[in-house]
């Protein structure tokens, strides 16, 4: 059992590390690492009566990264893509 585990996470951490690897030396050299999605904020604010009020802000371009996990700050893309809207509760 030991073994197992010590196997799936030593794949993990070479998956990790490749993964920033392309990101960082921008393996293939033909694809930009970088991209945009364009993310739409409101706040929620709770009236005295129970109901919500929302306040829509303007949709911001976020930066994003082409690969399977965070890196260098970023969010991954595939993440970004799934997630337009950003909810903030007050």
């Amino acid at each position: 059992m030991k073994r197992i585990v010590i196997i799936t996470v030593g794949m993990v951490a070479l998956l990790y590390a490749g993964d920033y690897l392309a990101v960082r030396l921008r393996i293939p050299h033909s694809r930009d690492p970088y991209g945009v999605v364009r993310v739409r904020s409101y706040y929620v604010v709770p009236q005295k009566n129970g109901k919500p009020e929302f306040y829509f802000l303007e949709p911001q371009d976020q930066v994003c990264v082409r690969s399977l996990f965070p890196h260098l700050g970023y969010k991954p893309c595939w993440y970004l893509r799934r997630r337009t809207q950003n909810r903030i509760e007050m």
